[in-house]
């Protein structure tokens, strides 16, 4: 989970052999990893069955781990497991999307509008250089933008003090990557992007909790919407009030 530098965990999205000797606890959160991984970079596509024997032969484990990994996947919401039936990728949809940045809306604005109210300079400097980087790396990979985007954001809410914001926060963030990367709107630029962060900050620098809730929630929702645009919504899910 993102920390006080909102700093994003590598997770490798290669196969990595794994030691039969170790515990079943440590192997277990191995196979966890890894499939999480997969599974958000799309590796491991919407739909796709998901074979214990399989997945086992891939990370050179036992399937106790696996299946153990894969109840902790079905409980995130990646992955579809219950009894008597094949286990699959989670698909994508746009009632999914929509109950997804519901819950977003209601706790990301709460966790902007309680860091605003208690921001420090030393809040500032660490989301000031996480923009910075996000600004260095407009041109770049988009993997990369990505991940400097998350480390922008989870340097706002880190600063409402709340573990709970935060460990609610991360699941859901992480499964609105799988949307991203199936439909990124191509109609928004990072630069805009980039000047409703601007917003964002502004705002919690003014320790105006009310304007940093509205200016997050109006991100979070034009993003929802032309994510849902993308797949074909005919409408938007949202309003960009907050």
């Amino acid at each position: 989970m993102p920390g006080q530098r909102g700093a994003q965990s590598a997770l490798s999205r290669e196969a990595t052999p794994l030691s039969a000797g170790g515990s079943h606890r440590t192997l277990a959160e191995k196979a966890y990893v890894e499939l999480h991984a997969r599974i958000l970079s799309g590796e491991l596509a919407p739909g796709e069955r998901l074979r214990i024997d399989a997945l086992a032969e891939l990370l050179l484990m036992s399937q106790m781990p696996i299946r153990e990994a894969l109840n902790r996947l079905s409980t995130a919401g990646l992955v579809d497991h219950a009894p008597h039936r094949a286990t699959r990728v989670a698909e994508l949809s746009l009632e999914d999307l929509a109950e997804v940045y519901e819950a977003r809306l209601a706790l990301e604005p709460l966790a902007v509008r309680l860091a605003a109210e208690r921001f420090t300079a030393a809040d500032e400097d660490m989301a000031r250089e996480a923009l910075a980087v996000y600004e260095q790396r407009l041109a770049g990979d988009p993997a990369d933008l990505w991940a400097a985007h998350t480390a922008f954001h989870f340097s706002l809410y880190a600063a409402s003090g709340s573990q709970w914001l935060l460990r609610l926060i991360t699941p859901l963030w992480e499964t609105t990557e799988r949307y991203r990367r199936a439909s990124l709107p191509t109609d928004r630029s990072p630069s805009e992007r980039s000047d409703e962060h601007e917003r964002m900050l502004a705002a919690c620098v003014a320790r105006d909790g009310t304007v940093a809730a509205h200016e997050t929630h109006a991100h979070l929702s034009l993003t929802a919407n032309l994510m849902a645009e993308a797949m074909g919504s005919g409408g938007p899910l949202f309003t960009l009030s907050g």
